[in-house]
């Protein structure tokens, strides 16, 4: 069966839907994804927002894989770059191109954007090294340190 690759919209939620629960699955975090979920009207904003972009990989009525990604302007030139924050394939249906399709059609819609760029972080451990093998197919590997810092409350 063809998998077709879609933008989500707002009338999307059924796909926003299985996205968010794919992502639990193949992160093995459904608690993260799936234990309090948002709202339909606080999707359709999400969905509508021209800062987040939620790309889907569809084989019949399932969702085999997908991303979610956010535009993020800059301010010293006119131009944006985007931040992949999550991508992810079923297990059953990788190595037949799902997340090189998902990026290149990103590359395609930050073009349409005037995106400069596209970045995306890989943890270091030997569980994401599938995802280094493919970022690292596809782009310039930098080596780089990530902290969280938390919000006050």
């Amino acid at each position: 069966m063809p998998i077709n690759i879609q933008q989500l919209t707002p009338a999307d939620l059924d796909g926003m839907a299985k996205l968010v629960t794919l992502f639990g699955e193949v992160f093995d975090d459904f608690e993260t994804y799936t234990g309090h979920p948002p709202d339909a009207a606080y999707l359709t904003n999400l969905l509508a927002s021209d800062t987040f972009i939620a790309l889907v990989a569809w084989q019949g009525d399932d969702v085999v894989g997908g991303l979610a990604a956010y535009e993020l302007r800059k301010f010293e030139q006119q131009r944006s770059e985007i931040y992949i924050y999550d991508l992810a394939v079923s297990a059953s249906c990788r190595r037949q191109g799902i997340a090189t399709g998902l990026i290149q059609e990103l590359q395609r819609l930050g073009a349409a954007r005037g995106a400069y760029v596209i970045f995306v972080q890989a943890d270091t451990d030997e569980d994401d090294q599938p995802a280094i093998n493919l970022y690292t197919k596809l782009g310039t590997r930098e080596d780089v340190l990530h902290f969280d810092i938390p919000v006050a409350r």
